[in-house]
């Protein structure tokens, strides 16, 4: 059975991107963070909205970007 996509805000995934090395490199326009992880040449784009939830299709393309799943993702966020 598949886990299902915790509701999650950009601060969350942002702390998660800093534990696994993605460093805030720009901002784009006002609402969006680019973070990037020089090891493995890996970016990704992070909506930021203050106390918003993200939704599904964002957060599953920011977690296929950085290469994580679902459960790796809930254990970092711990």
């Amino acid at each position: 059975m598949s886990p299902k996509f915790p509701a999650v805000t950009s601060d969350e995934v942002i702390k998660v991107l800093n534990k696994v090395g993605f460093r805030f490199k720009r901002q784009s326009g006002s609402s969006h963070a680019i973070y990037y992880r020089d090891a493995d040449k890996k970016r990704t784009n992070v909506p930021i909205h203050k106390g918003k939830i993200l939704k599904r299709k964002t957060f599953k393309s920011i977690l296929s970007d950085i290469g994580l799943t679902i459960e790796e993702f809930n254990e970092l966020r711990k």
